[in-house]
Order: structure tokens, then C-alpha cells, then sequence
């Protein structure tokens, strides 16, 4: 019971914690900040306390909702009983390891933020009430809540690029925004088709999994939730929000944008969109495949033509995003488990990429790696941290980026489709073109002369900073050095999907 109670609190506490500070004085921003900080911190240790002992017991685990799923802390009751809606939360491995890369995030995320300029009152608890939505749609099990709080992002992500962004911020937030509406509106769309032709009057997801949709809805509502939920994950034609939405977004924004939000997407497509619809995506999927071409090898070259560091950073993710979806579109047990490893490994590089391009840019006041050079003479401890970054992006071995991306091309050659085999072949070879990136842009900025007479002064990172940097960069290590346990958890989550499909 106490244990339900604090993975409810997930999503509730940072809520509560903006409510409590809605009284403070804006004069008093130190106070304020301690107080955020202090819920995120409580609010990682809870979901770092559940992962952890959900793990350990995984084996124990109890199906409390007769479903095919094994969920724990599940708390379920109807709230609008006219239309069928209820709140229904739960968790599996799946659901846990995402609720800890948020926490994670959102913990560092403010740490970076400490010296964020203008009103803090209101960006600390934008980032909460960020948090709570990415915590409601990774934790809900019922797709009217789902939406909810999977609708709540985009505005938060509009006020906080709009109202402390940098640069062309404005088109950025407008850009992403409009994007992200679109997605939604597809979503929305299918999910009406879905509530009305399943004949249960129910929005739960499990007793949805039970009905066989038919062949006539899932035709056009497969590929329009799918698109909808890739709409967030960036997949080809739908990633141009991203590199401007990055560009402008604070650092914190970029990190929860990049690191958690965009794995809203494949999450959900994975979750939902693959789990009811099984028949539809066995036709839909294999068509997937040719838009990846753009994102695991076309969004690389790309990225070495920039010169912005922010740029760069967001055609990466692009990049490492089509690998995700090409786990899902492999349609193989062992490509969903590389999918998720993907989903958690790119949250914490990409987390740790722009939390240090943010330390840099507070102190060089540009992006732009041509106008930088030596700068690991003067800041070492932010330039290891953007190496281990770079190294995981890379797929060195030791850190979770190699044990991700080598599960999904092994996962994906068990597909026998001919499309899928010279995709995965071409992302293989795509990892050259990430290393000439990474190691381009690392070799200009940290190494060399220094160019700038203003960069002699530099101060390395501070206390708040080196702990950022600390806890994702052992997050990267911890997931790269032990993937057995994790693997094999997820799986719990994957199998009952993979079943569907296969049905």
C-alpha cells in the first residue's frame, strides 16, 4: 500500500511542490529553487527506491488486472464514468525505467538551471509541471488520461522556449508547438475511431488489448496514430520541429526535450499503437523502414555540416532516434528489447550533451564550434563530460550507447525482409558518420589553441554542475557495463507485445 502511494506521489508531488511555492515571493527565488530541487531530488529517490525493488523481485511480480502485462502499484477508479474514462496507473519494467530517466533528468536538469535568468519562480515550476506530464504518460494505462497528460508537454515546452529561450526563440516555440499540435490532433483522431469500433466503452488499455479491433478501423487508424506518436519522435518528414525547437530552448528544456520527451513517441508507439493494432502493423511497418533511411544516415551528414553546437546535438538525436524505430518496425523480440535499451541510453547521453554544451555556452556566450578551441585547458571537467557523451553517441563499448545499438542491429537481421536487412546495414555504416561528427566537433572545441582572449578567464564547472555530469555520466556506465539484469527485465514488458503481434 505505502509503496502505491509513493509511485502515485510520482507525478503528484511535483504539483503539489509548484502549488507550494505559488505564495513565495518571486524576491526570494534561493528559496524556491531549494524547495523544486528538493521535491525532484525526493521524487528521484522514490523512483529510484521502486526500480530498484521491483527489480529485485521481478520474479514475485503480481498481475493485479488480469491482463497479460505483470503490473505493480496499479491504482485504478473510474473519474469520469460517462464516456468509460479512468485513472488507471501501474508499472512494469518498461514503465519504471522511463519514470527513472525522467526523474533523473529533471533532477539534473535543474541543477543546471541554478543561474537561469529572469523569472525563476515560474521556469522552476514550468519544469515540474513538465515533469508531471511525462510521468502521467509513461505511468497511465488508460488512454484518456494518457492524452492528457501527453497534451500538457507541448504547452509547457511552448511557455518555457517562449518565455526563456534564446536566440529566434519565438519561431522555434511556434514551430514546435504547431508540430506537436499536429501529432496530437492524428492521435486524437485514431483514439476516437478506437474507443467508438471496440464496442466496450472503455478507454482502459489492457481490456482494449483484449478485443480484436477490426482489419476496416486498424487500416486507417494504424498509421495515423503511429505518425501521430512519431510526430514527438522525430521520425522523417516529421523532424523539423527539432533542431529549431533545441536551438532556442533553454537547457533544461533541451535536456527533457531531447532525453525524455521525444521518447514519448516510439514509447507510445510501442505501447499502444503496436499493441492494439498487431494486425495492422505487420502490413504498415515494413514501410516504415524507407523513412528511416533519412534519420539513421541522411540526418548524420547533416549534423557535420553544422557549425552550432545545439544543431549538431539535434540532427544526432535525430539520427539515434531512426535507430529506435528501427527496432519497432524489425518487429522481433530482440529489436523491441535494443528499441527500449535505445530509448534509455539516448535520454542520458543526450541529457549530458546538452547539459555541457549549456555549461559552455553560459560561459563562451556562442555555439558555434569554429569560434571555439581549447577549451579542456580551461573548463576539463565539462569536456569529459561532452567526451563520455560522445563516446556513448558513438557506440563505444562500456557505455549503454554499444549494448543499445548492437541489440537493435542484431534484432533487426532477424527480420529476413530484404528492405530491413539493407537499412540495418546502412546504420551500421552510419555509426562512421557519427563518429566523424563527434570527434569533429570535440576536436575544435576542446582541443587546440584557444582562440579568444575572453576565454582565458573561464571557470570549470561548479558544485551543481560536476554533479549534473557526474550522475549521467554514471547512468551511461551503469547501463553499459551491466545489461544483463536490465535486458532481461524488459523483456517482461516486451513479450506480452511481441505476443500480440504474433497473434
Amino acid at each position: 500500500m505505502i509503496d502505491t502511494l509513493l509511485f502515485n506521489s510520482i507525478w503528484i508531488l511535483p504539483l503539489l511542490t509548484t502549488l507550494i511555492c505559488i505564495p513565495i515571493g518571486v524576491h526570494h527565488s534561493e528559496a524556491i529553487k531549494r524547495i523544486h530541487l528538493g521535491s525532484a531530488f525526493v521524487v528521484l529517490g522514490i523512483a529510484l527506491y521502486l526500480t530498484i525493488k521491483t527489480f529485485l523481485l521481478a520474479n514475485t511480480a503480481i498481475n493485479s488486472t488480469g491482463s497479460t502485462f505483470s503490473l505493480n502499484f496499479v491504482t485504478q477508479f473510474s473519474w469520469w464514468k460517462t464516456i468509460g474514462a479512468e485513472y488507471f496507473v501501474g508499472a512494469d519494467a518498461l514503465t519504471l525505467l522511463m519514470v527513472l530517466l525522467t526523474a533523473i533528468v529533471v533532477f539534473t536538469g535543474m541543477l543546471v538551471s541554478w543561474s537561469i535568468q529572469g523569472n525563476t519562480k515560474i521556469f522552476f515550476a514550468l519544469i515540474q509541471i513538465l515533469g508531471t506530464s511525462i510521468y502521467g504518460v509513461f505511468m497511465s494505462f488508460d488512454l484518456f488520461l494518457f492524452f492528457i497528460f501527453y497534451e500538457m508537454e507541448a504547452l509547457c515546452m511552448y511557455l518555457m522556449i517562449g518565455g526563456f529561450g534564446s536566440g529566434n526563440k519565438d519561431y522555434g516555440a511556434k514551430k514546435l508547438t504547431l508540430t506537436l499540435a499536429l501529432g496530437s490532433s492524428m492521435v486524437l483522431a485514431a483514439l476516437f475511431g478506437i474507443y467508438v469500433e471496440s464496442g466496450i466503452d472503455s478507454w482502459n488499455l489492457l481490456k482494449l488489448g483484449d478485443v480484436v479491433l477490426p482489419m476496416s478501423l486498424q487500416m486507417w487508424a494504424f498509421p495515423l496514430l503511429f505518425m501521430g506518436f512519431a510526430v514527438s519522435g522525430s521520425l522523417f518528414p516529421f523532424h523539423f520541429w527539432s533542431p529549431d525547437g533545441h536551438s532556442a530552448a533553454p537547457t533544461a528544456v533541451s535536456m527533457l526535450a531531447a532525453g525524455v520527451m521525444m521518447k514519448m513517441g516510439p514509447y507510445a508507439c510501442l505501447r499502444v499503437a503496436i499493441f492494439l493494432m498487431p494486425e495492422a502493423a505487420r502490413i504498415y511497418l515494413p514501410y516504415i523502414v524507407y523513412l528511416l533511411i533519412f534519420n539513421v544516415l541522411l540526418s548524420g551528414f547533416i549534423a557535420i555540416r553544422h557549425k552550432d553546437l545545439k544543431y549538431i546535438t539535434a540532427y544526432s538525436s535525430i539520427s539515434h532516434l531512426g535507430l529506435i524505430f528501427l527496432g519497432l518496425a524489425a518487429m522481433t523480440p530482440l529489436a523491441f528489447r535494443g528499441a527500449v535499451l535505445q530509448m534509455l541510453s539516448h535520454g542520458f547521453l543526450t541529457a549530458l550533451f546538452f547539459a555541457t554544451i549549456g555549461m559552455i555556452y553560459s560561459r563562451t556566450h556562442t555555439r558555434d564550434i569554429t569560434l571555439m578551441g581549447g577549451l579542456m585547458k580551461k573548463v576539463p571537467f565539462i569536456g569529459v563530460g561532452f567526451v563520455i557523451a560522445g563516446f556513448a553517441c558513438l557506440g563505444l563499448p562500456g557505455l549503454s550507447g554499444f549494448i543499445a545499438e548492437a541489440t537493435i542491429f542484431i534484432g533487426s537481421f532477424q527480420n529476413e525482409s530484404s528492405m530491413m536487412r539493407i537499412v540495418t546495414i546502412l546504420a551500421v555504416l552510419s555509426i562512421t558518420v557519427t563518429a566523424i561528427y563527434v570527434l569533429q566537433t570535440a576536436n575544435r572545441m576542446l582541443h587546440g589553441k584557444i582562440t579568444q582572449p575572453a576565454f582565458e578567464t573561464l571557470q570549470d564547472a561548479n558544485f551543481k554542475e560536476k554533479a549534473t555530469i557526474i550522475i549521467l555520466a554514471l547512468s551511461l556506465f551503469v547501463f553499459g557495463l551491466f545489461p544483463n539484469g536490465i535486458s532481461e527485465w524488459i523483456d517482461t514488458s516486451i513479450l506480452p507485445i511481441y505476443t500480440h503481434l504474433i497473434r
